[in-house]
């Protein structure tokens, strides 16, 4: 997990050029085992960015060094917030989606966001417009 958290720091760095500190995980799956010996990478895109928080997306691939075969293994979603030299939280540049799969994730990304802040007790569950939105037709 150490290494999927930094490798989406890069990426929320990378995309605002301010230091980003992690504000939570929110979802991790597991599909495939890495075994001692297996070789992984990590790629992380910024999914959404909100007013001072970003979420990042994280792919992680093991590869089987006899058979070169490469595997998504696991992926997760992280948040973080970028901070000025006060660790104050401070203004992130908006993400454009371009590809289908990152209009997905934007869209996503919204609903994700409301469930962690229901979750966290920091809105409303009627507030939620977007995750009402799936239920309500």
């Amino acid at each position: 997990m150490q290494w999927m958290d930094i490798t989406a720091g890069i990426a929320a760095h990378r995309h605002c050029g301010n230091v980003c500190v992690t504000a939570s995980v929110n979802n991790v799956s597991f599909d495939y085992p890495v075994k001692l010996a297996d070789i992984i990478t990590l790629e992380a895109k910024v999914s959404r960015a909100f007013s001072t928080s970003l979420e990042v997306h994280v792919d992680v691939w093991v590869e089987d060094l006899v058979g070169r075969k490469k595997t998504k293994c696991n992926a997760a979603f992280l948040t973080f917030v970028a901070v000025d030299q006060n660790r104050k939280p401070i203004p992130v540049p908006p993400i454009i989606p371009e590809t289908e799969e990152e209009k997905v994730r934007f869209d996503g990304a919204l609903r994700r966001r409301q469930l962690a802040l229901i979750l966290a007790g920091r809105m409303q569950p009627d507030e939620a417009t977007e995750l009402k939105a799936l239920f309500v037709k």
